[in-house]
């Protein structure tokens, strides 16, 4: 089906139905088709959690206890963060 930009603009949500059914709409200028209208794939479904969980299966185990429980490397963003603030001032 072929419509002019004013009948897109008119009946917009019956286009859209239009191509949910299948249907091919091109929006034309002066009889000269511009535009077609395509139904967007569906996006991937990403499941989502909260917390540190969301990173389950990401990271061996070893890497998230290196990062989680390191005194030595607490102490060194510590000290790297309170470098950067006093070198802020």
């Amino acid at each position: 089906m072929q419509v002019t930009i004013h009948e897109a603009k008119t009946h917009l949500s019956r286009l859209i139905a239009a191509v949910e059914r299948g249907e091919e709409v091109v929006i034309a200028r002066r009889d000269k088709p511009v535009v077609e209208i395509r139904r967007v794939a569906e996006p991937p479904k990403v499941k989502r959690s909260a917390g540190l969980g969301a990173l389950k299966g990401y990271f061996s185990e070893e890497a998230i206890d290196f990062l989680t429980n390191n005194p030595a490397l607490d102490k060194e963003i510590e000290d790297d963060f309170m470098r950067s603030v006093d070198e802020s001032v």
